[in-house]
């Protein structure tokens, strides 16, 4: 596809001409500027494995410093209470939440003490998708999302998870006693992996059928520069040329059972799709080591030091130490790219909210899409998309989140010796800490 060769070599050139995150003054965050609207994001950094294409911040799981990193989390959490947040939604991202369920079940009804939370995401893990662990948090969680990655026990064994999460058989027993628990239940995919073939992927959607799970979300392989070579040795080197492909393959396979409900993810019910909270929620607040909020226009980040961010909390203060602000051009081509890939632009809300048509303030960028055939639908009140303009999407946001993991892996690098040898990590990075542009194509 020419048009994904094009945009892709543009959007990496433009990593070259990256904005800088630069340090804030400890515990700044903004107060709120309305009534509700935001959704609160909480990370949970601790993993009983690390997986070697993942960029998030994670730490290896200890159950003292998990606890204490809990408690810590629901400090914060009364803080930015006390600031005036009020929230509807929470989604509880990792590292793996559920690595202390009565942890995680106390953190989630002090948000719903604190706030009008309605709904809770969750992430797990398939060695998770036990009473212990579901059983608490009936009541409690609304979307459980299950990482289950691959059910091909070769690829399960060379990312290093079947040991720790079980086989494929054993995954697809977790997720058919999972069924029910929980309002909602989505399963995470992984699409070009190295080592998947086009036949293990048709087998992989043939056993999805029957799991019954509400959703299937379908990731695009996304590697940070500082995990390429690890996944290379893990599992070889990665080939983008046939990402369209196993994307057009997965896309008409499950079309036939689930409807698309962004670029990557597909339900059986869209009412019950799981909470993209970058695109459901054009604000959102981020408590923990490693998360990010997103308000005014401005990108905060926490703190990735576990030490750092226990003192802050006790200092009495939330965990941001530093920030970025994206230009009007810059927020109107990120408002453009989430709400596309949640396959529509209400094309009036965003003249109201911007003040500007999209075709008039994002013209190169409209145009670009338009002449790739992306657009199912454009007139006076909206864009959709195709299955070609979905694909593009998905190129967008692999890109861009390729660039966000860029920020967690030099974070990650200036971390204290004691916490950075935790991942075998290179020396402290003497770079400052930079993130891409959010842009489709050309300026």
């Amino acid at each position: 596809m020419i048009a994904e060769r094009l945009l892709t070599r543009r959007l990496r050139g433009l990593r070259d001409q990256q904005l800088t995150l630069e340090p804030h003054r400890p515990g700044d965050l903004p107060a709120p500027t309305r009534d509700g609207g935001y959704l609160l994001y909480a990370h949970v950094p601790f993993c009983e494995l690390l997986c070697p294409y993942c960029s998030f911040n994670r730490f290896p799981f200890r159950e003292e410093a998990a606890r204490a990193y809990f408690a810590s989390l629901r400090d914060e959490m009364r803080m930015v209470a006390d600031l005036g947040y009020r929230f509807n939604d929470m989604y509880i991202g990792g590292g793996t939440p559920t690595v202390l369920v009565d942890e995680l079940a106390a953190t989630i009804d002090l948000a719903r003490e604190l706030f009008d939370i309605d709904e809770v995401s969750t992430e797990t893990n398939p060695n998770h998708l036990t009473d212990a662990v579901l059983g608490p948090l009936e009541g409690r969680v609304q979307r459980m999302s299950v990482g289950v990655q691959s059910l091909d026990d070769e690829l399960l064994k060379q990312m290093k998870r079947h040991d720790k999460y079980g086989s494929a058989a054993q995954v697809l027993k977790g997720l058919d006693f999972a069924r029910g628990k929980l309002p909602t239940l989505n399963v995470d995919m992984i699409f070009n992996l190295p080592s998947l073939t086009d036949e293990v992927l048709l087998r992989d959607l043939e056993l999805l059928e029957h799991v019954g799970a509400d959703q299937i979300t379908y990731y695009p392989l996304m590697v940070s520069p500082a995990v390429e070579k690890p996944l290379e040795r893990a599992l070889g080197k990665v080939d983008y040329a046939r990402e369209e492909r196993q994307y057009r393959l997965l896309s008409r396979t499950l079309s036939k059972t689930h409807r698309p409900t962004s670029a990557w993810a597909f339900s059986r019910d869209p009412a019950r799709l799981i909470d993209e909270y970058i695109v459901d929620h054009d604000e959102y607040v981020g408590v923990g080591s490693g998360s990010f909020s997103y308000l005014g226009g401005e990108i905060y980040a926490n703190t990735f030091s576990l030490r750092a961010y226990r003192e802050a909390i006790e200092k009495g203060h939330p965990s941001v130490d530093a920030r970025m602000r994206l230009h009007r051009r810059d927020q109107l081509r990120y408002r453009l790219m989430m709400d596309l890939f949640g396959l529509r632009l209400d094309k009036k809300a965003f003249a109201t909210a911007h003040g500007v048509s999209v075709e008039r303030s994002l013209f190169t960028e409209y145009a670009f899409l338009k002449a790739a055939g992306a657009f199912s639908r454009d007139d006076a009140q909206a864009l959709e998309l195709t299955e070609s303009g979905r694909y593009l999407l998905v190129v967008m946001m692999r890109e861009f989140f390729i660039g966000v993991n860029g920020i967690r892996d030099l974070a990650r690098a200036r971390l204290p010796e004691a916490e950075r040898v935790l991942f075998d990590e290179p020396a402290a990075c003497s770079r400052p800490i930079r993130m891409p542009q959010p842009v489709l194509a050309g300026d």
